[in-house]
Order: C-alpha cells, then structure tokens, then sequence
C-alpha cells in the first residue's frame, strides 16, 4: 500500500448540532435520575433565538425541559446576546408524546427497540485505541474549549472546529500531521493575525506531538478570514446530525443510528458501545492491531441476528473464529448489555461533546478492557 492520507473532524460543544445533542441527552440524563426504566427518544433542533425539543418520553417522573434548554444553552456559554444566542431569552418550544405502544411490545419483552447494524472500532494507534486522526482532532476542539473558559482566548466563542490530516506509510502506520485546520467563532474585535499566532501558541502546540510536525505541515486557522456570527445565528443545529465526530472520524464503518437522547433500550445507542467495548477488549488482548465489529438486531428481539468480527488481515486468528470466541465472552441481548455497562444512569450529556468513544476524561465502561483475559483464553493464548 502506498503512503495515504485520512483526515478526521471533531467539533465543540457549542458547535449547533452539538447543542442539539447536549440537550436531548440533558433530557435523558434527567429522566434516567429519576426513572432508570424510563424511555426516552428525544431530539431537538436550533435556530436563531429559538430551540425546539420534541420526541417520545414515557416515564414515571415530570422533567422541566424549558429549564434543562436554558442551563445548557448557558452552561456552554450562550449566555448573552451579544454572543449571537442567549439561553436565558431564546424561545423554548417543546412537543413530546409518548413511545409508541407498538413499540413497547417489543421493548417490554427484553427485545431490541429497533433493527438496524452498529459498528465498533478499535486500533493501536493511540493509547486510548483509537485512530490517530480523530484522537487528535477532539484533543484540539477540547483545547478550543479549555482556553475559551480559563480566558487565555478570551475573544473567543463557543462555536468551533478541528480538522486532522495524518499521512499514514505503506505499512498504514501514521508518521505525520500533513495539515490542521482550526476554525472558531470570535468577537469582533480580534484580527485574523492575532488569532492564528494564539491557535499555534495555545492550542496547536501544546496539543499535537512535535514530532509529528514538520516544516511541511500546513495549518488553517479561520480560513475564510472571518468568523464573526457563529452558532445558532450562524447555521442551525440538529440532534444526530454529527455521528461521524461521535464514533471514528470516518475511520470505521457506522450503521447510522445517533446516539444522543436515546434511552439504552435503543441498540442504536447501546449495542454501538457494545461494539467499541468488544473491539477494544480484542486488540487490548493482542488478538488483533485493528478491529471492526458489526452487530445487527431485529426489532423486539433479543439475540442479535448477526455478529462480525473484521480484524484487516491483523488478526491472530481467522476472523470467523474471532466472531464465535466473541458470541462466547459477551451476552449481547439488549437487556445483558444494559446490565453489563450499567446505562441506566444520567451519564450521557457528558458523551455529547467530543465523542462517545475512546474517551480519557471519563470512565466509561465500554472503555475498560476487562474481558482481555477471557478472550484469551477462549483464543488458546496465555
């Protein structure tokens, strides 16, 4: 294989489509502290001054969704007009019903809430098993952030975005950061100049290795020279409409499904951290340097119709083998997935930003690589 480049982009929290996700998974944060079993399909959308929330709630508590839109809004640091979006004054619309009684039938049987294929991912590029491209593109959007609020940027807004090429070898290993591309909304009264030797200073350099740089490493910064009105004034937002950022950065296969302000009886949701789990426990335990995982369902039932293990030409053993030995570890029934990775708790707002997968700054338990023993063992290695 020749030398190649693959290029991953991430967003910030205040991205639009990224507030959308914040608060349909706020919602479900506050249903789930308050009704574990409650189920929620909650999405929302955003425009200039305006959030709308609507969806399917069935649970056994009264959640303020007006009251969760606005601490979002101004936790994320909307927080006043003169930043383009105000959380304190937007308007809150809101339609919600409850889940569909045909679906119910499937859901209160210990079946999967929908059909549908999710994928998993994990290599060795980095230490968190991840695609290099993708890692570093949110460590930047992450940065963004930290300086925004500790105010070593303070001209800068919410919205923002990150972008990494890596130029990968002809063992499809990474050598080097062949561009970055950094673009956040700002006050009016920064120049483009300033603005780029702050990117490089605060954000770049102390983010991505020097030795992956290089004199032709090229750098955007704002490249249309102006990013004034940004946010929901900007462009407006969607619930869902950034599943790549979410999972690999294109890296891996995706079955489509979003994740945010779904309840985990959706295997959109819980099966695709299932999978990430699987495949980081594989290539924890050296069964394989880079690892896909399909898992597909059919609506109401539990056992999954297909399992699929794809390990690249990697793997230690046959990836047929690979699959049987996973079926044989890990219960993938929506209810055991459930229990196993303990999702009935409010942790979701905080996978909203900045990726569900591969995370540091949190334990997630579809990050932890405890079934690296088993596997082993199942595979015949010590």
């Amino acid at each position: 294989m020749a030398r190649h480049l693959f290029t991953s982009e991430s967003v910030t929290e205040g991205h639009p489509d990224k507030i959308c996700d914040q608060i349909s998974d706020a919602v479900l944060d506050a249903v789930m502290a308050n009704d574990p079993n409650g189920r929620v399909a909650c999405e929302c959308a955003t425009t200039t001054g305006m959030v709308f929330v609507m969806g399917e709630i069935s649970a056994h508590c009264h959640i303020d969704i007006p009251k969760i839109v606005r601490e979002v809004v101004c936790d994320i640091g909307y927080d006043c007009a003169n930043k383009g979006f105000d959380g304190n004054t937007c308007a809150v619309i809101t339609s919600i019903d409850e889940q569909s009684s045909d679906i119910a039938l499937g859901v209160d049987k210990a079946g999967a809430g929908d059909q549908g294929m999710m994928f998993g991912f994990a290599c060795d590029e980095t230490p968190e098993l991840m695609p290099l491209p993708i890692s570093l593109a949110h460590k930047l959007a992450a940065r963004l952030t930290e300086v925004r609020k500790n105010e070593t940027m303070p001209y800068l807004r919410a919205d923002g975005k990150s972008q990494v090429t890596i130029e990968y070898d002809d063992n499809n290993k990474p050598v080097r950061v062949d561009s970055i591309v950094i673009s956040s909304h700002h006050s009016e009264e920064v120049g483009l100049d300033q603005m780029r030797d702050d990117v490089v200073e605060h954000i770049i350099n102390p983010t991505v290795p020097a030795e992956l740089m290089d004199e032709d490493t090229v750098i955007y910064v704002n490249p249309t020279g102006r990013f004034v009105i940004g946010g929901p004034q900007g462009d407006s937002g969607l619930t869902g409409r950034k599943i790549i950022v979410d999972t690999y950065g294109g890296y891996s296969r995706h079955g489509g499904g979003a994740f945010s302000g779904k309840d985990p009886t959706k295997v959109d949701r819980s099966a695709a951290y299932a999978a990430r789990w699987i495949a980081k426990n594989v290539v924890a335990a050296g069964l394989a340097s880079k690892c896909e995982i399909e898992i597909a369902y059919a609506i109401g039932v539990a056992c999954p119709v297909s399992v699929m293990a794809e390990t690249f030409g990697t793997g230690k053993l046959a990836d047929d083998k690979l699959s049987e030995i996973i079926l044989e570890v890990f219960d993938l029934r929506p209810a055991a997935i459930i229990e196993a990775l303990d999702l009935r708790r409010p942790i979701y707002r905080q996978l909203a930003a900045l990726g569900h997968v591969g995370r540091t700054d949190i334990d997630l338990t579809w990050e932890r690589t405890d079934k690296v023993d088993q596997l082993k063992a199942a595979a015949g290695l010590k």
